[in-house]
């Protein structure tokens, strides 16, 4: 994962896909103008989010609610955990703060992961809305001989952020509509027939020359695994316009394609071997095939998943399941 040195345009969803597609562990820093953010990765799993800014602000706003329900979270210990913690140069000092705690009985195990996740959604959810920074990637185990007191799953703890982002957006008027923005690589062609888009006309005659005036004519590679999901794609077709390339082997997949160059790919995300982004990221390396429409099939929907899809220039994410009409838009769509 390379890292950025000068502050640029800063895409933080993109970051997270390769950090879950590389199943990283290690500490991911990216400095803003006014910031530092740390997020603490085991194999691609969030295990802490934290700043260097006013970490311990935030650690003793949620000791002091905490408080409510925990009577040994009295001041003069939430005092001697800034005097022991706060002053300390070391990246990890709010979380050596919270194992102290721990290690104290002040805390429960299960009550310091549950604070862990809260101060870790919502550093988070903050990180989503930066623009702009620089970044580098620590790799190996950052959090140590600590304690890991919970293991956040990526995808679904960006989703939740990024949901609690939109509204907090919404409602303060800054930004609207950022959700279909940045999912756009995923999103369906607009209703309507897709019999009424006008085609331009190449049907191949015997010799595999072209006849004017007859009707189009399309190759489309299909690529998955799956034998059933294979046929059902190839009877939403009419043969009179498309011509289907069914490839059930991803390894074989890119030779295949090569030597037939077709219109269009269908690209399933999971197939043993090679899964669909890596399939996507090495046809987009190959001369022919820089503007070749490459659609993602797939029924995973989540944020992480449609950045990963960017990330390798996916043209489109089609979400299993579809019907005949979604995957006739989808492929008139983008053969325009």
């Amino acid at each position: 994962m390379a890292s950025s040195s000068s502050p640029t345009p800063l895409h933080p969803l993109s970051l997270l896909a390769q950090v879950s597609s590389r199943q990283v562990t290690g500490c991911l820093q990216v400095m803003t103008p006014t910031n530092t953010w740390l997020l603490y990765l085991e194999q691609g799993q969030l295990n802490y989010v934290s700043t260097v800014e006013r970490a311990f602000e935030r650690l003793d706003s949620h000791l002091r609610r905490l408080s409510l329900q925990v009577p040994a979270l009295v001041s003069a210990v939430r005092v001697q955990v800034r005097l022991l913690f706060e002053q300390q140069a070391v990246p990890l000092a709010d979380y050596q703060a919270i194992c102290w705690l721990v290690e104290q009985q002040h805390l429960h195990p299960n009550q310091a992961s549950t604070l862990v996740e809260t101060l870790s959604k919502e550093v988070l959810e903050d990180f989503l809305d930066v623009r702009e920074g620089s970044y580098e990637m620590f790799e190996g185990d950052s959090l140590g001989n600590a304690p890991r007191y919970c293991q956040l799953n990526l995808r679904s703890t960006v989703e939740e952020c990024y949901a609690r982002l939109k509204q907090r957006r919404n409602s303060m008027s800054h930004i609207n509509g950022g959700y279909q923005r940045l999912g756009s690589n995923g999103v369906a062609a607009p209703s309507g027939s897709p019999t009424s888009t006008t085609l331009p006309s190449r049907e191949k005659a015997p010799n595999g020359s072209t006849k004017p005036g007859s009707k189009a004519q399309y190759t489309i590679a299909c690529i998955d695994d799956s034998p059933t999901v294979l046929q059902a794609i190839n009877s939403f077709l009419d043969d009179k316009i498309f011509s289907v390339i069914m490839i059930d082997d991803p390894v074989k997949a890119l030779m295949q394609v090569i030597r037939t160059k077709p219109d269009l790919i269908l690209l399933d995300v999971t197939m043993p071997s090679l899964d669909g982004y890596e399939l996507c990221s090495l046809l987009r390396r190959h001369p022919d095939f820089k503007s070749t429409p490459i659609i993602m099939v797939t029924s995973n929907t989540g944020l992480i998943d449609r950045a990963k899809a960017k990330l390798v220039r996916a043209s489109g994410y089609l979400t299993k399941p579809f019907n005949q009409s979604d995957l006739l838009k989808f492929i008139f769509k983008y053969l325009n």
